[in-house]
């Protein structure tokens, strides 16, 4: 009897998720070459239930897309006897290199505030600013900065409506990843909400990585700096010669 009832309890998250996802990705690898201008990622899947769709609110996909996360120093510059010199500067603890959300309607729609704090889904939400110098009062516009940055250089991505949700089991969207990209790891996240509760999840990632000629001058400037600026030095100096 209690073997049966361990059973039961070690089951029931799994049967309490009525639906979860079946997820695809166009691939699973970028590589980033001399010519890498951007790639494009097709992100699709399926809605898998062991029952008929429940009835209430209708089911909603958000799609993120997360780079590696680094420490970000944010300046600004103001002008002093005419000169734009940087005046104050904030760290921000963590952001993500690239960010995209996708979703099949507005966040504010699809996503209440309590299920965007825990899971940390809006590009806000994304990036952690923990602390700011006590002499910086307005601390939360450095953060703001870097998200409208980023936005212009096509690293920061919100997409909302841009989710295909066909018979709420089908879904399918595209990132755009463009050619300024880190290599690393980017987490895929797929969550489905209903009524702005999130029901269920799924993560896997894209391996980013420079490749061939990229790589080579990516190693070598990060375990032979020496060898590797003279190198850019002496083809410095054969374009000038060559101009």
């Amino acid at each position: 009897m209690r073997g049966l009832l361990l059973i039961l309890l070690l089951l029931a998250p799994v049967l309490g998720r009525a639906e979860t996802v079946v997820l695809g990705l166009s691939r699973d690898q970028v590589s980033i070459t001399t010519s890498f201008d951007g790639s494009e990622i097709l992100i699709f899947g399926a809605v898998k239930r062991e029952t008929p769709i429940p009835e209430g609110p209708p089911l909603q996909v958000i799609v993120t897309v997360a780079g590696p996360e680094t420490p970000v120093a944010v300046r600004r510059k103001s002008r002093w006897f005419g000169l734009w010199i940087n005046t104050a500067a904030v760290t921000v603890d963590s952001a993500p290199s690239f960010y995209a959300v996708a979703s099949t309607a507005p966040l504010s729609e699809v996503l209440s505030h309590v299920e965007n704090l825990r899971h940390r889904i809006s590009i806000g939400r994304a990036i952690r600013s923990v602390g700011a110098p006590s002499e910086i009062r307005d601390a939360a516009q450095f953060t703001e900065a870097l998200v409208r940055i980023r936005e212009n250089q096509q690293l920061y991505q919100q997409m909302e409506g841009t989710v295909s949700l066909d018979e709420q089991t089908l879904f399918r969207t595209a990132i755009e990843l463009p050619a300024n990209l880190v290599e690393g790891d980017y987490t895929v996240r797929i969550f489905l909400t209903r009524g702005g509760q999130v029901v269920s999840g799924h993560e896997t990632t894209i391996d980013v990585r420079k490749v061939g000629l990229e790589r080579w001058l990516y190693v070598l400037s990060r375990e032979q700096p020496l060898i590797y600026g003279l190198m850019s030095l002496a083809i410095a100096v054969a374009a000038g010669w060559g101009a």
